[in-house]
């Protein structure tokens, strides 16, 4: 995340601040009774915007609240007045009542309210635009819970009705764990009073919970470090899982009634242009103003935004800044991909279907109501002659030698667990170097869903082998030369090299003796020479099983970013059994391993709008 500093307000993305709800609410309860009625004809359009990086690129569009003259949406022929919408149950009741053809939020918050909105063909939902992803959003767990598997049994804070309830979902999933496999405590607030964040902070029963970037600085400090207890933070708190990395969970949109929608095309039209415009302009004024350059109206924007956000919310124009940091634009080629593109998993059908069964599963809805994709045209000139950055083209988001080097330093190091987010396995018989998608479908599906959810990890494919040979030739070398030495009995055997005491289950200094040399010169029993083609062959295997998965995604009209997928050669230094003691041991240790990893921004590649 490239945040430094947000506000803790930030994310008001959900419901209004209420008594916390111990359960889910139908939401049409929540919104209550009310007629439907048409959109008001004339004046200035009603749209809704959040506290959110994402709503800065209507302002600037639009001049501020209400269009000014020379502005984006003015020259657009637009006419709109920019409404605070962070209750939106409030903004639902407006939009049924024709206040507003628009509604503003996530697309699983659309979900939720998907059946209310769905059920007069009015009003049904049209996702006209999606204008991010989050970068700012985080699960912080306390101490002992490393991996999102470890939630299992476990208590979780999360705001009902709010952005972080897609997001829990999508954890859930990755661990391949159910919402029956952990407790949810509901809270009202987002942040601060009666939020998960302050009931984490008082009761030590709740092990994780979801905070926006503020309070999790406030929490563990940053994304890569653990809690204190000096300075507010909570001792061992710290992040399990952020969209830093789950980059593609909370997807913010624009859906507009579909009565509007229908009598009004080319006004929606140049409302989605112009916002894309905007945000083509903002993208590049970010950078610039990161790099050190003043340009004044991007200072312009962030002080209008601590205006209309108030200092309260927003204190000054450097954390208006950081909000802006926190999101990452889709822009145009990100949309053309989310509406259109065939077998993208986070594209909107993915969305639809995965927002829908949240609903209902949840209790939010008793019907699958659909939303509309917008069904623009993105090849009219209102697009392509309009903005400059229409290239459907994305190149590799990793740098393999990079991404490499650290996870092996992570190796080496000891710190390997503690960036990694989940991790599985596969197993694999002797001798074995092909691996079917039929026989590991399954797998390779979790590997490949995995991957796309969580578009800024790094997915290693780690290959491991036996040491049982090793082991073996280790012992007959040691033998041979007269510095290994044994004694006990058969199944209780101790051993020493050169006078000190080997534990045959210390990998990492058997390891460590065979790199010394203190084997070499045997040569019908060379353990070097027998770790080493472990470690080629590890290799292979983690390759073969990389060209497997990416095969198998390929044939289901699936494209994957190849540089996500890094193949690693462990060899004998990591095995399940040490020392195994039969075949069935032995195979335990025959595995290639998925870790998905935590990586730092400085091995991904910089990408200016993510589709």
């Amino acid at each position: 995340m490239k945040a430094k500093k947000s506000i803790a307000a930030c994310l008001a993305l959900g419901l209004a601040a209420v008594a916390a709800p111990a359960q889910t609410q139908l939401f049409s309860d929540l919104v209550g009774p009310g007629s439907v009625d048409s959109v008001k004809a004339g004046g200035a359009l009603q749209v809704p915007f959040i506290i959110w990086g994402g709503d800065m690129a209507t302002f600037y569009a639009n001049g501020g609240l209400k269009t000014k003259q020379g502005t984006i949406f003015q020259k657009q022929g637009l006419n709109l007045n920019l409404t605070p919408g962070d209750d939106f149950i409030q903004q639902v009741r407006d939009y049924r009542a024709g206040k507003s053809p628009f509604l503003r939020g996530t697309f699983r918050m659309m979900g939720q309210a998907s059946e209310v909105i769905g059920s007069d063909p009015r009003t049904k939902g049209v996702v006209i635009l999606q204008m991010t992803w989050s970068a700012g959003d985080h699960m912080i767990a306390r101490e002992g819970i490393k991996q999102v598997t470890d939630l299992k049994g476990k208590t979780v804070a999360v705001q009902q009705g709010g952005p972080h309830i897609g997001m829990l979902d999508d954890v859930l999933k990755a661990a391949q764990l159910g919402w029956d496999d952990i407790t949810v405590k509901f809270f009202g607030s987002l942040t601060g009073p009666g939020s998960p964040v302050e009931a984490f902070r008082n009761d030590s029963s709740i092990s994780a919970c979801f905070a926006v970037t503020p309070d999790m600085f406030g929490l563990c400090t940053d994304l890569n470090s653990v809690g204190t207890g000096a300075e507010g933070t909570v001792k061992g708190a710290q992040v399990l899982v952020s969209t830093s990395e789950l980059s593609r969970s909370i997807a913010d949109v624009y859906v507009c009634r579909k009565d509007f929608y229908d009598a009004n095309r080319p006004l929606v039209r140049k409302f989605v242009a112009g916002y894309l415009k905007a945000s083509e302009e903002l993208v590049d004024k970010r950078a610039a103003h990161d790099a050190g350059t003043r340009d004044q109206s991007y200072i312009n924007l962030l002080n209008q935004t601590v205006q209309i956000y108030t200092e309260e919310v927003i204190p000054n124009a450097d954390e208006a800044h950081g909000l802006l940091l926190d999101c990452t634009f889709a822009g145009y080629p990100g949309n053309v991909s989310f509406f259109e593109k065939q077998g993208n998993l986070h594209g909107f059908e993915a969305f639809q279907k995965a927002s829908l069964e949240l609903a209902t599963s949840r209790g939010y809805a008793k019907q699958k109501m659909g939303l509309f994709a917008s069904g623009l045209n993105y090849k009219s000139d209102e697009f392509l002659k309009y903005l400059r950055k229409t290239e459907m083209v994305q190149g590799e988001r990793f740098r393999a030698e990079a991404v490499l080097s650290e996870i092996e330093e992570l190796s080496s190091g000891g710190l390997l667990d503690d960036r990694t987010i989940l991790s599985f396995t596969i197993n694999f018989e002797p001798n074995q170097t092909e691996f079917s998608a039929v026989q590991y479908a399954a797998e390779f599906t979790r590997v490949i869903e995995m991957a796309d959810k969580f578009g800024n990890a790094v997915v290693a494919i780690r290959g491991h082998a036996d040491p049982t040979k090793t082991l073996i030739d280790l012992i007959k070398a040691g033998n041979a030369k007269g510095t290994l030495r044994r004694s006990g009995t058969r199944g209780n055997y101790r051993y020493s090299l050169n006078g000190r005491a080997l534990d045959l289950n210390d990998t990492s200094r058997l390891v460590d003796a065979i790199d010394a040399g203190d084997f070499d010169g045997v040569e019908d029993y060379n353990p070097r020479r027998t770790m080493q083609a472990a470690l080629n062959l590890s290799r292979k295997r983690a390759e073969a099983v990389k060209k497997s998965v990416v095969d198998y995604a390929k044939g289901e009209g699936i494209g994957l970013d190849l540089s996500q997928m890094q193949p690693q050669g462990v060899g004998i230094a990591e095995p399940f059994i040490a020392k195994p003691s039969s075949v069935a041991e032995a195979g335990q240790n025959m595995r290639v391993e998925f870790r998905l990893i935590r990586v730092s921004a400085e091995v991904t590649q910089e990408s200016d709008f993510d589709f």
